[in-house]
């Protein structure tokens, strides 16, 4: 039997689709802005009043992977016109090209920062995930003394900020050798997401019915047998919505990438803002650098959508 609304509840839906629909559009539009200075000329980044009708170009995506250094030795008059067409993007794309000296194009850094948030994020997040689940499975299939006070302590390494606490954690690794590097940020964002995959999957656990478990042991499984051929499948959706708030965690973290790595593990959100300089900031480069930045997270977010919703709904459909 089709639901009867009245006109006034129709109008109800439809002016909350449009509110939706517009607040929408406003939160996309600094993603719009990222995207289109890209694409843009260095010239026509910072017009005012902004262009919004322009020629998109690759410049400033060629210049984010290649650095010119300029050597002022040896003259050649020709040096532009040897040059291959990507090294002539770089010389016209606004910056200043002196044609009687030679270029040479090098990587630039953030390629490797890039790289390094890559390797960071996928570890750490691995490494959250696996450990939390097993910890969170021992919450919930036995009963320890003080287990509520044992929850509340892991999930008590969240309440400070990290900005806190990045002080006497560069202290610790600088006394280890842990500064600036992998190993360093690995463990750090494993411990920083580990307390919320703790809490995250033990709700999804505990809807996990314990009668699969013993028919599997009565059938002769062992405990471990039990846990990895029933309880991991069931918990597919749990793991998998873990796994892509861990990664966008770690993926996003700036204040300990900041504070304990310079050069050889650094990642990409503190290079990216500081390329600003001190001199005519480049915004293309930056929010070249951004928007790259950016589809890692997006591609991941987007294969494991279907478990997103489970994910942040659990405990409230029971089955």
């Amino acid at each position: 039997m089709a639901i009867v609304q009245s006109s006034v509840s129709r109008w109800w839906n439809r002016g909350a689709i449009a509110l939706v629909l517009v607040l929408l559009v406003i939160m996309m539009i600094p993603l719009y802005w990222i995207g289109s200075t890209a694409f843009k000329a260095r010239a026509e980044s910072t017009t005012v009043p902004p262009t919004v009708f322009f020629t998109p170009e690759i410049t400033p995506f060629i210049k984010l992977f290649t650095s010119r250094v300029q050597q002022r030795g040896a003259s050649d008059p020709d040096a532009y016109a040897k040059a291959p067409w990507w090294e002539k993007q770089v010389m016209d794309g606004g910056d200043r090209f002196i044609r009687d000296g030679q270029g040479r194009i090098e990587s630039s850094g953030y390629v490797s920062r890039f790289i390094n948030s890559i390797v960071i994020a996928v570890t750490s997040t691995f490494l959250a995930v696996a450990m939390g689940t097993i910890t969170a499975y021992g919450f919930s299939r036995f009963k320890m003394p003080g287990e509520d006070d044992w929850l509340f302590f892991i999930l008590s390494t969240r309440m400070l900020p990290p900005v806190v606490v990045a002080i006497p954690m560069f202290l610790m690794y600088r006394a280890v050798g842990l500064v600036d590097t992998h190993v360093g940020l690995i463990i750090l964002y494993t411990a920083f997401n580990l307390s919320f995959s703790v809490w995250l999957m033990k709700g999804f656990i505990d809807e996990i019915p314990k009668e699969y478990e013993e028919a599997a042991l009565v059938d002769g499984y062992t405990r471990l047998e039990a846990f990895f051929k029933i309880v991991l499948p069931q918990a597919t959706t749990g793991i998998a919505a873990t796994a892509v708030f861990c990664f966008i965690t770690a993926w996003n973290e700036y204040a300990f990438a900041l504070m304990m790595t310079n050069k050889n593990a650094q990642t990409a959100p503190p290079y990216i803002p500081s390329q600003l300089g001190s001199g005519l900031t480049d915004w293309t480069v930056i929010a070249a650098g951004s928007l790259l930045f950016l589809i890692p997270v997006a591609l991941f977010t987007f294969f494991l959508r279907d478990h997103l919703l489970r994910g942040v709904t659990f405990g409230a459909i029971r089955r």
